[in-house]
């Protein structure tokens, strides 16, 4: 299974379309800022799944949960934009909650610098950057996970 996962996109969409054109995924995550990108370029993916977070430039989109969990072919991703957690400044509550909840997979933006690592317990830790010029994919197969950046 792809999971592409973009944030920070401000209006910035022909990155999603670029990324979704190229690895043809079976998810999509959008981790906020704007959640309306990632719901106008699902109109032109009807069958492929979207699942989106808001960001601290989404206003206060009271029906949408600021945090989520998700499990995707046995694996647990915890996704946020990253504001609540103070990731600009730690990622120390963001990483206390993925493991709180046995996450394998913590996905977050706000930053708006890429980062993908693996860390020694075994935790995905991944940062798709701002979608004008980057974005992460997500391959799972057989209870294996692979993370990658990717430019634009």
């Amino acid at each position: 299974m792809k999971i592409l996962v973009f944030s920070d996109s401000h209006r910035s969409l022909s990155g999603m379309y670029t990324a979704i054109d190229r690895h043809r995924p079976q998810q999509v995550v959008h981790l906020g800022d704007l959640m309306c990108d990632a719901e106008e370029v699902a109109q032109h993916y009807p069958q492929l799944p979207f699942c989106l977070v808001p960001g601290n430039c989404d206003g206060w989109v009271l029906s949408t949960p600021v945090k989520k969990e998700i499990v995707l072919e046995g694996i647990s991703i915890l996704l946020s934009h990253g504001h609540r957690w103070g990731v600009k400044s730690s990622y120390d509550s963001a990483l206390a909650d993925a493991r709180a909840i046995g996450a394998d997979i913590l996905l977050f933006g706000h930053t708006h610098v890429p980062l993908c690592e693996q860390l020694e317990d075994g935790l995905w830790m991944m940062n798709p950057g701002p979608a004008r010029s980057s974005y992460g994919l997500i391959e799972l197969q057989d209870g294996h996970i692979s993370c990658r950046l990717y430019q634009l």
